[in-house]
């Protein structure tokens, strides 16, 4: 698949739009950290803390395209894949490119985890994975380096593609049904 059609440079080129140089992967890790930590589905915080990031109210082509976003996020997270789509540069973009990426996933993520209010401290391993997103976040130019970088990456992708699964189970939490009458 060549990354000139992939939904990383189409959203890339939205992005551009807006004058705003974000990426997409800040800004869908973003997606991911708030939905994770508990943020609800709902479109209009979503677009508000997008807006945030991107310096200024989305025009209306890049707002129907954060919430298609969010819809593919939310059928991730609630769905039975396990696994989440990461948005990235497609295999063929150079190494640095993606490590790159990767590294403004996960600061994207982080951030959007941390803009959630949450009830309750978080399970010792929720408070690893979060901790495991830091360092990944400053990995990038190690992955490059390294003649590994390739298998390292994806590695690295892979854990992310199950990591935010693990938060979400966690942190948002599905809100408890009514109270049912009892059938005594």
């Amino acid at each position: 698949m060549s990354s000139s059609n992939s939904p990383y440079n189409a959203f890339a080129t939205l992005l551009a739009t807006t004058g705003q140089p974000v990426s997409p992967a800040e800004l869908h890790g973003l997606l991911l950290g708030r939905s994770c930590a508990g943020a609800g589905f709902e479109p209009e915080p979503w677009l508000e803390d997008a807006a945030e990031l991107l310096g200024g109210v989305p025009p209306d082509n890049l707002r129907q395209a954060l919430i298609g976003l969010q819809e593919m996020v939310k059928s991730e997270l609630t769905g039975t894949d396990m696994a989440v789509i990461l948005l990235l540069p497609g295999d063929d973009a150079p190494l640095g490119e993606r490590a790159a990426a990767l590294g403004q996933w996960c600061q994207g993520f982080l951030g959007g985890f941390g803009l959630t209010a949450r009830e309750g401290a978080l399970s010792g391993e929720a408070v690893e994975v979060l901790q495991d997103l830091a360092s990944i976040a400053q990995v990038q130019s190690a992955l490059e380096d390294s003649d590994d970088g390739e298998s390292d990456y994806m590695e690295v992708m892979e854990y992310l593609r199950v990591a935010p699964l693990l938060l979400f189970a966690e942190c948002a939490k599905p809100v408890a049904p009514a109270a049912k009458p009892s059938l005594h």
